[in-house]
């Protein structure tokens, strides 16, 4: 008798915004790794079209969306777009997110002097982000009677880190949502439908490269000081998620939701001592 591999994706349609970005694209090949279809939204063209190629190459099934997540008309025509195509979706990961800039108080800013207008996109580019998204994609997903949401935190959102307030009360606030919506969802659909979300630690990425290495490639002060507090004394490398995700859309997960995955070497539960 042939089993049934809980863990396989296959045949699902998975849409991912932020698909483009570093770990969005590991999130992309992980789906794919594992049977899915799946739909790239993001705002680099360029990219997204690359990797449809490369997946398709490779035998996988992909497309890709110009998408901004903050845009509900473009959400909702690229939802009609892709059920149009496969009449269903079945898992959506919010990877869309990340820091800004503006977003950041560096060492000699006056704390009194906060950038509000950077802190604020900061928290509306990942809250809003991911509400938004899931406000558009989560009916479809409750209609497959097993649908499955990853929403993306962070150990900023667990422990203070200096200078991205922004970013991390957006992800702050992602935590609660996720509960939150959980509950609310469960008490309306059951479990048709359930939503959970992954914390990373610390991966290089585009958004936080130059706060974490200096041109020369070298590690920041603040980069020696995470390697320090992570018990695995090291970065995590991007396909370190793929494990945690993979789980999350799949249906080995199915009486799980509300809750919050850390991927993150030990970061969040380490004292110093």
């Amino acid at each position: 008798m042939t089993k049934k591999n809980i863990f396989s994706l296959d045949n699902k349609v998975i849409v991912v915004t932020g698909g483009t970005g570093v770990l969005g694209g590991h999130f992309v090949n992980a789906i794919v790794q594992a049977g899915g279809i799946v739909i790239i939204l993001g705002l680099n063209e360029e990219r997204g079209n690359a990797q449809v190629e490369e997946i398709k190459l490779n035998g996988g099934e992909a497309i890709f969306l110009k998408v901004n997540v903050l845009d509900e008309l473009q959400l909702v025509d690229a939802k009609e777009r892709i059920t149009q195509k496969y009449g269903k979706i079945d898992g959506l990961v919010n990877a869309a997110g990340g820091n800004v800039p503006e977003g950041i108080l560096n060492p000699d800013d006056d704390v009194f002097n906060l950038n509000i207008e950077g802190m604020k996109e900061a928290m509306e580019l990942n809250l809003w982000g991911t509400i938004i998204p899931n406000q558009v994609f989560g009916p479809a997903l409750a209609k497959t009677g097993n649908g499955s949401i990853v929403n993306i935190s962070s150990v900023g959102s667990k422990r203070a880190l200096t200078r991205v307030l922004g970013y991390s009360m957006g992800k702050a606030s992602i935590d609660y949502y996720t509960k939150w919506f959980a509950v609310e969802m469960a008490n309306r659909y059951q479990d048709s439908i359930r939503i959970n979300a992954i914390a990373p630690g610390f991966f290089l990425s585009e958004q936080n490269r130059n706060l974490l290495t200096n041109p020369d490639g070298s590690y920041t002060s603040r980069a020696d000081s995470i390697i320090r507090q992570t018990p695995f004394k090291r970065f995590g490398k991007p396909e370190e998620l793929a494990g945690a995700l993979v789980w999350l859309l799949s249906d080995a997960s199915k009486f799980v939701t509300g809750m919050d995955i850390g991927v993150d070497g030990g970061f969040t539960i380490n004292s110093g001592v």
